[in-house]
């Protein structure tokens, strides 16, 4: 395909390689994937200026990781247009975990092994607060600005409204773990494996400081979807934590959200 009409100078060095659109996922970004001269390849995301957008987030995040030596996409570039704000980004290297739903055992190790050294990071030096009520309060500001997709609510919530959905997070919240660096959207897209282990993460823009089960809940929901619920609980044993129902149902539905 061609590139963009708007794609920022800086990156017009990039305008006559081959572009790729990156489908998979749900948020306002678009995202191609640019094969390079020497078969690399790099990314281009490009999202709407507005208010809660998360790309300008996203952009710190990964930048933070880079400092961390944390396997996570390197900010190549980075524009912000009168529209859009963009960013230029190196891959990491193998292929998300929906590429390996035919191999459970290795969809397991990857999320056990890539959430334990994320979560093994100090999360004072992290300046990302994503608790319970900073992401409550995301929600609401998301809620107003009309960018809650109500008819994409998971089966426990068909029929109910964003106002419903918020109401109840804000009268269940569950008791706060440790403070963990949390990867905040955890789903099987996000993970990468190479040679049969983690090899990284992307989509950081929801990164910052939570309970584990922020990332624990969707991760168990994206094993059960993706490869089997007999999976979850060798997942969780490999990880080292246990079931917790209370808080794997408030984070699935706080997801709802977002």
């Amino acid at each position: 395909m061609t590139p963009p009409a708007d794609l920022p100078e800086s990156f017009s060095p990039l305008r006559d390689l081959a572009w790729t659109p990156i489908t998979l996922g749900r948020s306002s970004a678009e995202v191609w994937r640019i094969t390079l001269g020497d078969g690399n390849s790099v990314f281009v995301k490009a999202e709407p200026n507005h208010p809660l957008a998360e790309l300008p987030g996203e952009i710190e995040r990964l930048n933070w990781l880079t400092r961390m030596g944390f396997k996570a996409p390197r900010v190549i570039d980075a524009e912000q247009s009168a529209e859009r704000t963009w960013l230029l980004m190196s891959a990491v290297p193998g292929r998300d975990l929906t590429h390996h739903i035919a191999d459970p055992g290795l969809v397991v190790r990857t999320y056990a092994q890539g959430l334990k050294r994320l979560h093994a990071l100090d999360p004072t030096h992290c300046p990302f607060d994503h608790g319970t009520a900073a992401r409550l309060e995301d929600a609401r500001l998301r809620l107003a600005a009309n960018l809650v997709d109500e008819d994409d609510f998971d089966t426990d919530h068909i029929g109910w409204s964003g106002v419903q959905v918020l109401d109840w997070l804000a009268d269940n919240p569950p008791p706060t773990g440790a403070p963990t660096v949390t990867h905040g959207d955890s789903s099987a897209p996000n993970l990468l494996a190479l040679d049969g282990r983690f090899s990284g993460i992307v989509d950081c823009g929801r990164l910052g400081v939570a309970d584990a089960w922020q990332d624990l809940a969707l991760a168990c929901r994206s094993i059960a979807y993706n490869v089997g619920q007999q999976h979850v609980a060798p997942f969780l044993a490999a990880y080292g934590a246990e079931w917790d129902e209370t808080k794997y149902r408030y984070y699935c539905t706080l997801d709802e959200m977002f």
